[in-house]
């Protein structure tokens, strides 16, 4: 916070004391697409291994796994710890890796809640074995990247979540109102080895690349102490996981393709657009067939529909067959009120409560601002500062303490008499213009900062 700004905690005195969880949980390891280091032309040899272990483009693996932090794997190494373990052990783990000796380690099994219910499974391979993985990726992505389809944007270079609702909107916009949207089962783990080392095996000559990718799918995962092998999936929370995902998923896209299908994917969401109801039935039944039948993946029946954009969550966003506006679900509204409800608790002093609003607000406004919902933005501003002057209603307490704190910041005596003497919800309370004229907001966001 500035520290031009006086005493700020005795002008909104929320706790006597300071301290407070950060709002962000550690990292889990998954490192993003690169630029590529540029090494000439590594799928024409069948030395791929000795381009992979380049000092280039190990360097350039060991940066991206620092930058990107993350939790450590199953053998308690941090990222801090890289640099000096890949100085004295680098060499024999290259020496390893040219000699098709080296084995990956387990990865350390964590769960995630899902917004929606239910967890979310990642394994967190060993800081190690992220630099090799992302040295693979580093290598594997200039051969796949140019034959990708144009219509995946997840987990690929100059491609956003924000591209994919905008060609979802585009389809929209065109007449096509109905969404055939589905979901895959489990998708992660339910990636078939042997089709997905199939596609692999095609575009890489050296044999040593190929045995390492198997061996990362076979690496196994540590729960509780115990290692359970890996038959078929992909862990999610590694570098190498995005590029297999959208490798094995390619095939569906140029199925669509080949279908004439106006489709957007982003990772296993895939919503495709048509103009009737019944055509998104028959696309719904002929393509979860190829899904099932050729990918020997499932589609959640549960999850998938036929439906109207407007119904419907993309990538957290949906859009209205009107006009094709792009508006906020309302559920991602529902979870970020839940969350400013954890981060606007008793018990922290303002100071903190304002910094770890920050934190999330930018992030959370930085996605969602190609919204074209701006009055949802404008409540949301409102909703936040009366959750404040709620907090601070609390943190007066005593009729006494309310009455002076009411008065001595603009508050007719008459005003504040009334409000103390019959006014004893906090949320009541804060929507009362007395209050706003105590605490307005230019408070909140002039003197305290508050995004």
């Amino acid at each position: 916070m500035d520290s031009k700004r006086p005493n700020q905690q005795q002008m909104l005195p929320f706790t006597r004391g300071g301290g407070g969880e950060s709002l962000l949980s550690p990292g889990q390891g998954v490192e993003g697409p690169v630029t590529p280091p540029e090494i000439e032309s590594p799928a024409a040899s069948a030395a791929m291994m000795e381009a992979l272990c380049s000092s280039r483009n190990l360097s350039q693996a060991i940066r991206r796994v620092i930058a990107n932090k993350g939790a450590a794997g199953v053998d308690g190494m941090t990222v801090n710890e890289l640099e000096a373990h890949w100085r004295r052990h680098g060499p024999k783990i290259v020496d390893q890796l040219l000699s098709d000796e080296y084995r990956p380690a387990p990865v350390k099994r964590v769960e995630i809640p899902k917004p929606d219910g239910g967890v979310r499974k990642l394994g967190i391979p060993t800081v190690v074995d992220r630099v090799i993985q992302q040295a693979v990726m580093q290598m594997l992505q200039p051969i796949w990247e140019p034959t990708f389809s144009t219509h995946s944007y997840g987990f690929r270079p100059n491609r956003s979540a924000h591209q994919a609702v905008e060609a979802a909107r585009g389809h929209i916009a065109r007449g096509r109102s109905w969404v055939v949207d589905i979901d895959l089962e489990k998708f992660f783990d339910r990636v078939n080895h042997d089709k997905l080392m199939r596609a692999v095996h095609g575009r890489i000559p050296d044999p040593r690349v190929v045995k390492l990718i198997r061996a990362y799918l076979n690496a196994g995962v540590m729960e509780n102490g115990l290692v359970t092998p890996s038959e078929e999936g992909t862990p999610q929370g590694g570098p190498l996981s995005p590029l297999l995902s959208n490798i094995v998923l390619d095939e569906l896209d140029k199925e669509l393709e080949k279908r004439g299908h106006a489709f957007v994917r982003y990772a296993d969401d895939c919503n495709i657009y048509v103009k009737s109801e019944s055509a998104g039935k028959r696309v719904m039944e002929s393509v979860s067939r190829f899904i099932t039948g050729k990918l020997k993946l499932k589609v959640n029946q549960s999850k998938s529909a036929v439906s109207k954009p407007s119904k419907r969550k993309f990538l957290g966003f949906t859009i209205t067959e009107q006009k094709a506006r792009v508006l906020i679900s309302v559920k991602v509204i529902q979870r970020f009120k839940d969350r400013i409800r954890e981060l606007t608790t008793r018990g922290r002093s303002a100071d903190k409560i304002i910094e770890d609003l920050n934190v999330y607000l930018r992030g959370w406004a930085g996605y969602f601002v190609i919204t074209e919902a701006h009055w949802d933005m404008r409540d949301l501003d409102g909703w936040i500062r009366r959750r404040l002057r709620a907090l601070a209603w609390r943190a007066w307490r005593t009729p006494r303490k309310r009455y002076r704190e009411l008065t001595r910041r603009g508050v007719s005596g008459w005003q504040a008499i009334r409000m103390v003497r019959y006014h004893k919800n906090p949320w009541g309370v804060s929507r009362l213009p007395a209050l706003a004229t105590a605490l307005p907001n230019r408070m909140w966001h002039d003197r305290l900062g508050l995004v």
